[in-house]
């Protein structure tokens, strides 16, 4: 007698039609964003009296809007004049379906509607994508939509591009096995000694808070692999101006897809800025030197000329721009 498995696949989060108009939720500031389906995704507001640039963050992977407010760049952006909006991404923080995978497309077309709506909100003020590490993804997945949100430029913090194409093979085959005979079975990282940044006071501060995940699904991560890919294939096509920072330290997104992303982004219609971080780690806007990587991005949004010798990522561990 022959025995079968239960098949199994990754499961993907149930995403209903759309059948509303995209809304902002607000009292005396910006709470939500309601999609199209009626999705609402919690919305962080850092926004001064007279901004003269809007800044949409994405957070990273099992965290949420948060990371922009506590240890992060919002409070000090609207302090600069720059109004910045962080929000929960679906699977992520207080949005709906915690825990699971959205969608690469899903994610992007969230993104689009809510650059949409910050721009009905902000009538003529330029705006500007800070995605970091699966935020970077995002932005960059959004930009080979059909139709892409209408931005001024991208900040990539740490970008997370280790998609299939740049990953071990053994490492792949592993992971697509796991998605397709185990998907709900949740990982930890626990014993890996990854450290994501040198700011231990923050890092203790997410292993507190319950919004950000702990546990993580094996069909998540499979999710989270195939939107690197497509941000990968999106790099040669997009056509504005784009800021990539990356930190010598990091120890989750390695350099040689870094170089890779940063010399197909160069392939593009866009100018491209690449700043290095001799003691950066992953979590370029909250590490302790933070307040530099802010102050870059303020700088670079300004149009202010970035020193010759920093134009690229030589400095991170013979790090080549391709």
């Amino acid at each position: 007698m022959i025995l079968a498995a239960p098949a199994c696949a990754p499961r993907q989060m149930t995403v209903g039609d759309a059948v509303f108009a995209p809304r902002l939720e607000h009292g005396s500031a910006v709470t939500a964003a309601i999609m199209a389906d009626g999705a609402r995704l919690p919305v962080f507001a850092f926004v001064p009296e007279n901004p003269r640039a809007v800044i949409v963050g994405l957070h990273g992977f099992n965290d949420y809007g948060n990371a922009f407010a506590e240890h992060g760049p919002g409070p000090w952006f609207a302090a600069q004049g720059l109004a910045l909006y962080a929000y929960d991404q679906r699977g992520f923080g207080s949005a709906p379906g915690r825990g699971l995978w959205a969608g690469d497309t899903r994610m992007a077309e969230d993104l689009a509607a809510i650059v949409g709506l910050l721009r009905a909100r902000h009538p003529g003020l330029p705006v500007y994508l800070l995605g970091t590490s699966m935020g970077g993804a995002v932005a960059m997945r959004a930009m080979s939509l059909p139709q892409p949100p209408a931005v001024d430029g991208l900040i990539l913090a740490a970008p997370a591009v280790w998609g299939w194409t740049a990953m071990n093979g053994l490492y792949a085959t592993t992971l697509r096995i796991a998605a397709h005979t185990v998907p709900g079975r949740r990982l930890t990282g626990q014993g890996l000694d990854i450290w994501p940044s040198d700011n231990i006071e923050m890092l203790r501060a997410l292993g507190r808070d319950p919004l950000v995940i702990k546990e993580t699904r094996v069909d998540a991560v499979y999710g989270l692999v195939g939107l690197m890919d497509r941000a990968y294939e999106a790099a040669g096509r997009i056509g504005v101006p784009v800021l990539l920072l990356y930190g010598a330290h990091d120890q989750l997104i390695p350099a040689r897809p870094t170089a890779a992303v940063l010399a197909a982004l160069r392939g593009g219609a866009g100018s491209v800025t690449a700043l290095c971080y001799p003691e950066g780690w992953h979590m370029l806007l909250r590490d302790l030197q933070r307040e530099a990587v802010w102050r870059d991005i303020e700088a670079w949004i300004d149009g202010n000329e970035t020193a010759p010798d920093r134009d690229d990522l030589r400095p991170c561990g013979g790090l080549a721009a391709g």
